[in-house]
């Protein structure tokens, strides 16, 4: 099952996600099997990055969550709201 992931910063921690970002990386690089796309969202004029949108894989919500935890992100306290929403793929679904 595909879920949506919707992640927003806390106002003023650019600074935790420079500092969390390349370990933020390698954690979805060694799981790509299970994070089907992802990036950040940005402000209005894309001057910056504001949170995180991905699309996971996973057997439930529970399951996406832990894995989720495990983000550098996460760890890092840099989110101030984490949404996990089942999803269901049909517009331009390359598997379909």
């Amino acid at each position: 099952m595909l879920f949506v992931v919707l992640k927003k910063d806390k106002p003023n921690h650019e600074h935790v996600r420079a500092e969390a970002r390349p370990a933020h990386l390698e954690f979805l690089n060694a799981n790509a099997d299970k994070v089907a796309i992802g990036g950040p969202l940005v402000t209005e004029d894309g001057s910056r990055m504001i949170g995180s949108m991905l699309v996971v894989e996973a057997q439930s919500a529970a399951e996406a969550k832990a894995l989720l935890e495990n983000d550098p992100f996460a760890k890092a306290g840099l989110f101030e709201s984490v949404e996990v929403l089942p999803w269901k793929w049909v517009f331009k679904n390359p598997n379909a």
